[in-house]
């Protein structure tokens, strides 16, 4: 199985810019923004990232606002955060090395053991397994596992540590996490190019996407959100910054409330007057939607918080005030301006 995988992986791996890559702080990014993330789209969040902070001197050093700015948009912001403390902590308690084994690997911030795993045996060839989404999947339909994965992770770790090839474990790793994402898809997999077909036992019972087995679906709940956009008379904006902590910590948005606007309109903006709405934004999180309907409104106050349209670009916001701010910077839009 381990030969037939890495001949496989040999003619149809693909080709990805961290990949083979010796600088563990490169391959370390990489892993971090693959995290609930598809290729596709961190390619371009990677490059940007490597201009902006090419070694883990220049990531612990930087502000953490302009992390979050090159972060802007992937989502899952925590992992901007987690990979600015843990630059700090190379820096600090590792004189700017990167650990070399896995125990002091996983005292990283926001490193876990597949993290770990993938770090590792991509920049040192180390033989230690890995346990993403992809593999999940890939290992769950070859041993035909009749629970969802989340509930037999300890089965599907010794699957994975067993198939490991200890003589070639980057490559075994990366054509493991390939196989999942090429073939062994989601949805039509394509088992007659698979390396693995005669050992899949998903496969011979000629059912693949009956695995892995499905948790029950809960329902995802919709918070409906009003979001004041409160000009001033010199044509400022007002935005606040979120706590540093918890959901989208860190970032900037325009003053929000679910439910009835009035009382935080009384409390940020006395004497406000509505002008108009924009077009409602959605968004969906991973446990909950959002449905934000932005409000302009004119108030006669300055000071802190305000700042002018073509400012925004300096701050790092979420998507869905992203939308809202594409929304206030259409020149077919008619502002209070």
């Amino acid at each position: 199985m381990r030969r037939s995988l890495l001949d496989w992986y040999q003619q149809a791996g693909r080709t990805l810019p961290w990949r083979n890559e010796p600088d563990i702080y490169r391959v370390w990014v990489s892993e971090i923004m693959l995290q609930q993330t598809q290729v596709k789209t961190v390619i371009p969040y990677y490059e940007r990232w490597l201009a902006q902070f090419p070694t883990v001197e220049a990531l612990a050093a930087a502000d953490l606002q302009a992390v979050l700015k090159q972060w802007e948009g992937l989502g899952y912001y925590a992992r901007a955060r987690n990979l600015h403390q843990a630059a700090q902590q190379v820096v600090t308690d590792f004189a700017g090395q990167f650990p070399k084994d896995l125990d002091k690997m996983l005292c990283l911030k926001g490193i876990g053991r597949t993290t770990a795993g993938g770090i590792l045996s991509s920049a040192r060839n180390l033989p230690l397994a890995i346990l993403d989404g992809n593999v999940k999947r890939v290992l769950a339909r070859l041993i035909a596992l009749e629970v969802p994965p989340a509930k037999a992770l300890n089965e599907l770790w010794d699957v994975s540590e067993t198939l490991l090839d200890p003589e070639n474990p980057r490559d075994f790793n990366q054509a493991l996490m390939d196989l999942g994402a090429t073939l062994c898809m989601v949805k039509n997999p394509d088992c007659p190019r698979c390396p693995w077909q005669n050992h899949c036992t998903a496969y011979l019972k000629h059912q693949p996407t009956d695995f892995p087995r499905k948790a029950p679906k809960k329902q995802i709940p919709t918070k409906k959100i009003v979001a004041a956009i409160a000009f001033n008379l010199e044509n400022q904006v007002f935005i606040q910054q979120r706590p540093q902590d918890g959901l989208l910590g860190g970032l900037w948005e325009f003053p929000n409330q679910e439910g009835n606007i009035q009382p935080l309109l009384t409390d940020l903006f006395p004497g406000a007057q509505y002008e108009r709405r924009l077009n409602t934004v959605f968004h969906a999180y991973t446990h909950f939607k959002i449905q934000v309907e932005p409000q302009i409104y004119r108030v006669n106050l300055s000071g802190a918080g305000w700042v002018s349209l073509q400012s925004l670009k300096n701050y790092p916001f979420s998507k869905a005030h992203l939308k809202i701010i594409e929304q206030l910077q259409d020149p077919q839009l008619s502002l209070p301006l």
